[in-house]
């Protein structure tokens, strides 16, 4: 067990060690670490979410009180200060050019995208921190900024659940993944929004140091070492851009304003006097999904909604249109790893019952 800060006899962080020292007396004894420090370089810029910033930097900081030794510099792509999303200012390092290259770097989202193009020297800054690391990340929409830089192309990645298919239409060599909450392709890694930040920069002091480091690591910080289920848990219900195709959008209208109704494959191609065979191909060309599995989403949706109002896990399968509870809690195990009740009792209320 590494040192906890509100341990009596370790008041404060101790200073990077090099992993050769002798612990002293009473101290406990930390893992071996890299003879060399890993550096950890974080693009910052104007408009950048704040928690996108300080929360892999508090894991990789809580890891050197466990024997890691991370150096962790802040950058902007002039070596200008910058304030973050909420207006507190962040004090940089320096730029890209004027730091040691990196062992790990990472760029940090900001709502600024993907409502704007990437700014050029953002992308300038970008492509020279990941020309000079070993490993390459993002954490929410920074996606945007590497994907800009063309460091995704042809990757797998993933990013924010409510801009992922905007990200996969901007870059469509990219394989976007909207349900991760982190992606790796090589040497590469994108994850989900803000606070998935954490669980990326977890998964990268395990690969560094073992999941034992990394179990004191999360324990510390009151966090999973990993999170159970991926971003649709989290997701509003029915997002994404409307179809195409006019006919494709009458059947998704329908279902959207009854999702209980019956709506199966005759019945709504028989509502657009179409073949089930061409009615399927629409969906499959541009949806990427049957009808069966879209209605079916749909209810699912429905019922996480109405699992988060209060109703219990049978009233919703019934009033989503699910034939039975079983069914239900089938999906959810598939898309959620969890059932409609264990959903309900995480994301149901922020109020703890023993706290009344």
């Amino acid at each position: 067990m590494c040192p906890s800060p509100y341990d009596a006899e370790h008041p404060g962080p101790a200073p990077p060690r090099s992993g050769h020292e002798a612990p002293e007396s009473g101290q406990a004894v930390r893992v071996d670490s890299s003879a060399h420090p890993h550096r950890v370089a974080i693009l910052v810029y104007d408009g950048v979410k704040l928690l996108d910033v300080a929360g892999p930097a508090e894991v990789f900081a809580e890891a050197n009180r466990c024997g890691a030794d991370y150096r962790i510099g802040l950058l902007s792509p002039t070596g200008a200060d910058v304030a973050s999303s909420i207006g507190i200012h962040l004090s940089v390092d320096g730029d890209p050019e004027s730091e040691p290259a990196p062992d790990t770097f990472l760029v940090a989202g900001g709502d600024i995208y993907p409502r704007t193009a990437v700014a050029r020297d953002l992308v300038d800054a970008t492509h020279t921190l990941a020309t000079r690391a070993a490993r390459v990340g993002s954490i929410c929409t920074g996606a945007f900024i590497l994907a800009a830089a063309g460091l995704l192309d042809g990757k797998r990645t993933t990013t924010h659940w409510k801009v992922a298919h905007q990200l996969a239409a901007r870059h469509p060599s990219t394989h976007v993944e909207p349900d991760s909450i982190y992606v790796r392709d090589g040497t590469t890694y994108t994850s989900a929004g803000v606070s998935a930040g954490i669980d990326l920069a977890l998964a990268l002091v395990e690969e560094d140091h073992g999941p034992d480091l990394t179990r004191d690591v999360a324990r510390h910080l009151v966090v999973y070492l990993q999170r159970a289920g991926g971003q649709s848990q989290f997701s509003a219900p029915l997002q994404g851009p409307p179809p195409r195709t006019p006919a494709l959008r009458r059947i998704v209208d329908l279902v959207t304003a009854d999702p209980a109704g019956k709506h199966s494959l005759t019945e709504l191609a028989e509502h657009l006097n179409v073949s089930a065979r061409h009615l399927t191909r629409l969906f499959r060309t541009e949806l990427s999904t049957t009808p069966a599995r879209y209605v079916e989403l749909i209810r699912f949706d429905l019922a996480k909604a109405l699992l988060d109002q209060g109703h219990t896990a049978t009233q919703a399968a019934s009033l989503a249109g699910f034939p039975s509870y079983e069914s239900l809690r089938r999906v959810f195990v598939r898309e959620l790893s969890m059932s409609p009740t264990a959903f309900q009792r995480r994301f149901g209320t922020a109020h703890r019952a023993d706290a009344e």
